[in-house]
């Protein structure tokens, strides 16, 4: 009998908000966002840089920020409501795990900052400032927040995050018990011992906004991948060619996962950091009582779903680097 933990009747959080990455090579990095992603600058403040995909509704899903090396800073939950926002701050600062409120950033109010079990540092915030297009990018259809760019992959949203840990066990109990969602599907070690090696979180009807897996190399806090959608599995196909011929390192793909069924292509953008270019629309889960689907790392060895082989890089590569 599986007698895990594997959700918590707490919908507060609304989706995955924005991404602060770190690159060594700011201007390389932008080129490959706004020119082979087709993403849009909305801003630029001191050495970081605001930007968001054609369809993303907030004003940035992606902070580009200059460092001396890859990675993330920051990451960031919408809330659903203020009340919401409180309630999961309360339990936040209950865990120990709480750092504290800031005044917020370009494009969105207060935020009260904490640190995952592994240390990534997160935020979580509900007020927002809302993409206001203009007539260079007004859309012909009034339910698309801007107009298609018709630039390099053209990605549509920000999708999901992919984080590194060293304790998955802690980060999942530490989000079940405190931010709410359900386990949507988890790697475990055998059907006998579910000591947990990934974790997928659903957090409204996509099947997952967060996955966090083993860092092979044991260290804490680091960044896997950040993954951004288009419309169509033919465009992942697109993607690949186009980062092709730009040069851009392909990691592995494309192909499609066994597990969530995302059809997926990986890559690194010029400062280090692992990108996915994805569809993801295969699954949505509109059954409120859901149960966690286990797969062991026996059957995980199989590869994914068409039988393409996870690359070792999967399991140890994550920015930074040691």
């Amino acid at each position: 009998m599986i007698d895990e933990p594997i959700c918590n009747e707490v919908w507060d959080i609304a989706h995955l908000g924005h991404v602060e990455m770190l690159t060594p090579k700011p201007d390389q990095s932008l080129h490959f966002f706004t020119q082979i992603m087709g993403m849009s600058v909305t801003a630029t403040q001191g050495d970081s840089v605001y930007l968001r995909a054609y369809d993303d509704y907030e004003h940035h899903t992606l902070k580009l920020t200059a460092h001396h090396q890859a990675g993330m800073r920051h990451f960031a939950w919408r809330m659903r409501s203020p009340q919401a926002l409180q309630r999961r701050v309360k339990a936040v600062e209950a865990s120990g795990l709480g750092i504290g409120w800031n005044e917020g950033d370009l494009g969105h109010g207060p935020a009260y900052e904490f640190r995952s079990p592994d240390g990534h540092l997160t935020e979580l915030y509900f007020e927002t400032e809302k993409y206001q297009c203009g007539p260079h990018d007004q859309s012909a259809l009034k339910n698309t927040a801007s107009r298609f760019p018709a630039r390099g992959i053209n990605v549509r949203r920000i999708d999901h995050l992919n984080l590194f840990a060293a304790d998955v066990r802690a980060f999942r109990d530490f989000q079940l018990e405190n931010l709410g969602g359900i386990l949507t599907e988890t790697i475990v070690d055998n059907l006998d011992d579910l000591n947990p090696k990934a974790v997928w979180f659903m957090v409204n009807s996509k099947s997952y906004e967060l996955a966090v897996t083993e860092d092979h190399l044991g260290m804490r806090g680091r960044f896997h991948h950040v993954t951004y959608a288009v419309n169509s599995r033919e465009e992942v196909l697109i993607a690949a060619d186009i980062c092709l011929e730009n040069g851009i390192f392909i990691e592995t793909g494309p192909h499609k996962h066994t597990i969530q069924q995302t059809f997926f292509l990986y890559v690194y953008e010029p400062g280090g950091n692992r990108v996915e270019i994805a569809n993801t629309t295969a699954r949505l889960i509109t059954d409120p009582d859901y149960p966690t689907v286990f797969w062991t790392l026996e059957e995980r060895k199989k590869g994914q779903a068409w039988g393409l082989a996870t690359v070792p890089t999967f399991h140890t590569k994550g920015t930074p680097m040691p």
